[in-house]
């Protein structure tokens, strides 16, 4: 991108990023960026939150500064950056020293558009003498919701941003997250200084992602299932809550024959930043992973993210699972939760050494968390409804809405289990409870004498599952609570008075036996052998170019624009232009390339195909 003239930005829009129009909200944003406002944006995950701050970058005179929390998101953004044609730059602790010198040279240049710079280097004095000599377009602080001490992502150098405000007071700021509540939001504009800014609040709805929430069984077999069945090939994302859950998930997947890797603090950095490329670069990877993997994660084939445990608040599981289908194609959020779950994320809160404000806060959030999980009605609608949006109707695409739960009054079972819990002296776990309350004749139930209580065999009408779904939904809903004894065990709280005294009823779901249908069509569906063919064609020809170069495949195109290659068939290079995501830089350097593949010619074009064309950000980005 030149600097002689300033383009419009439906212009840049189609000829560097390759899309014919704005998707909602963004144009507005583009708009008042573009005319020198500061913004505040609030999107979700996939919805096109870089392109509200790359257009402007390049409809207005000077470097964009992009404040940007984690290495890995940086590169990512540059060398995508990079293959439209844009030049573009990063700055941070990976770089050596003659690399951040060369960037630096760029930079005072003029020979940058956009410059990526991790908040540690912004804030020094270096780097902010530096901004102060050249010409600057506007700055943009992405993943904002880092700078709010009650979310999830907290960085404490965040804080200190407002440094820009105060050293460059005429240049514009936009702050970007696709996760804030009500007090985060005013958290990000009170320590940004963007209380006058104008705020944009997109839809947090994601509708090409279904909601499935499962009880948790047996977790490993239930995830073979929902992997056999639903994505057999894809790359996806498993969470689980320790290191040792990550390690062991991902040999037993190993086992079962997919290219499963593990990612969690407790592995050497070597290993960890390995395993991320393969996940990023490679086809069909699943990575098994702690909540420390993803936020810097831009891949956008996702197409599914499970959790094997309870996230800890709905903010964290809409981030997580807003990390598939972030390519607009159809995802799955697929989750298992039990008992265990809720005994484990309480205990860790009980024994936390948080202030007792930030403690209130957390149990909040928990139980946001578990209402969401238990609830019977549309799974979008209760997700939107704790971020203040509205859907005035069911979405028709999440497991309550395809296969609606059955609920029963179980208000007498429910009697008989916390009279349970009492008698044995709220000193026992949940498989302990059932034992007694189905009769169990085993040696510890005698041994405690506990087949000598009133509640022994009283819940024989219900299966051992049965009673855990009581339990598990009991702790739910706060009847129960767990002793931070280390054992799991369960003790009565003040909410189980009314019910014990006959003066309330309670109303819990029926966990469903199995099900047996697929949860819906998913994967992409080819016609015959011959569209097949072609896709698996088209995805060896994006692979080998990637490789020649040295990026990840979704670099060059994503799935988004293979699939209209498969659906359209162009023929010509302007009917390849006109597909989505095909910009003028990617039309000249890979247009014959693919236009060979679709004719059914699988050669690769005598000129390399990596070659002219693309503006390199001499940064060795």
């Amino acid at each position: 991108m030149t600097r002689s003239s300033r383009p419009a930005a439906a212009d840049v829009l189609h000829e560097v990023f390759g899309f014919r129009a704005f998707r909602p909200l963004q144009g507005e944003v583009v708009e008042h960026v573009s005319a020198g406002g500061d913004a505040l944006v609030l999107m979700p995950t996939g919805g096109g939150k870089s392109l509200c701050y790359q257009v402007p970058a390049l409809t207005r005179s000077g470097t964009a500064v992009v404040v940007s929390p984690l290495i890995a998101l940086m590169h990512d953004q540059v060398r995508g950056l990079v293959q439209a044609g844009v030049r573009a730059a990063c700055l941070n602790s990976s770089l050596d020293a003659e690399e951040v010198r060369r960037v630096e040279q760029d930079l005072l240049a003029g020979r940058l558009d956009l410059l990526y710079c991790a908040p540690e280097r912004l804030l020094g004095g270096r780097m902010l003498d530096l901004l102060g000599r050249i010409d600057l377009a506007l700055f943009a602080i992405d993943e904002a919701h880092c700078v709010s001490q009650w979310g999830h992502d907290f960085r404490p150098e965040y804080l200190q941003l407002s440094v820009i405000q105060e050293r460059f007071p005429r240049v514009p700021r936009l702050a970007l997250t696709a996760t804030a509540d009500e007090r985060t939001k005013g958290e990000i504009a009170r320590r940004l200084g963007l209380e006058t800014a104008r705020h944009f609040i997109g839809s947090f709805d994601r509708p090409n992602i279904r909601y499935i929430v499962a009880p948790k069984n047996n977790a490993r077999q239930q995830l073979e299932q929902f992997l056999r069945r639903e994505h057999p090939e894809d790359a996806g994302i498993v969470y689980c809550l320790s290191r040792r859950r990550v390690d062991e998930t991902a040999d037993w997947l190993q086992r079962q024959g997919r290219d499963a890797l593990p990612y969690h603090a407790g592995l050497a950095q070597a290993e960890r930043q390995r395993n991320q490329q393969r996940f990023v670069n490679d086809d069909g990877v699943i990575i098994v992973a702690t909540i420390a993997f993803g936020m810097g994660i831009d891949k956008p084939d996702v197409r599914f993210v499970a959790h094997l445990d309870l996230p800890r608040s709905l903010e964290a599981y809409y981030q997580e699972t807003g990390r598939a289908g972030r390519d607009g194609l159809p995802a799955n959020a697929w989750m298992v939760y039990g008992h265990q779950d809720v005994a484990m994320l309480r205990q860790l809160l009980a024994e936390s050494s948080a202030p007792d404000e930030r403690k209130r806060v957390e149990r909040q959030k928990l139980e946001s968390m578990l209402a969401f999980c238990e609830g019977t009605g549309c799974r979008r609608q209760q997700l939107l409804a704790y971020f203040d949006e509205r859907l005035d109707q069911p979405c028709g695409n999440c497991d309550t809405c395809l296969w609606p739960p059955r609920t029963w009054d179980a208000t007498e079972a429910a009697r008989m289990a916390l009279s349970c819990v009492y008698r044995t002296g709220q000193r026992f776990g949940v498989a302990h409870l059932v034992d007694v309350l189905t009769g169990k004749d085993g040696d510890r139930v005698r041994q405690l004498a506990h087949d000598r209580l009133s509640t022994w065999g009283i819940g024989k009408a219900h299966s051992a599952r049965e009673w855990r779904s009581v339990f598990r939904q009991l702790l739910a809903f706060g009847y129960l609570t767990v002793d931070a004894d280390g054992y799991g065990s369960l003790c009565l709280t003040e909410r189980c008075r009314p019910l014990l005294r006959g003066e309330a009823s309670v109303t819990l779901r029926q966990d469903p036996e199995k099900r047996s249908r697929r949860s819906a069509d998913l994967g992409r569906r080819f016609v015959d052998a011959a569209t097949r063919e072609l896709w698996d064609a088209l995805r060896a020809r994006r692979r080998r170019l990637a490789e020649e170069q040295g990026v990840p495949p979704y670099l060059i195109f994503h799935d988004a624009t293979l699939q209209a290659m498969v659906e359209q068939r162009p023929q010509t290079m302007a009917e390849f232009a006109a597909l989505p995501g095909v910009g003028e830089t990617k039309r000249q350097r890979y247009g014959e390339a693919f236009l060979q593949v679709l004719s059914g010619d699988g050669a690769l074009p005598a000129e390399s195909a990596t070659g002219g064309g693309v503006a390199s950000s001499g940064s060795g980005s």
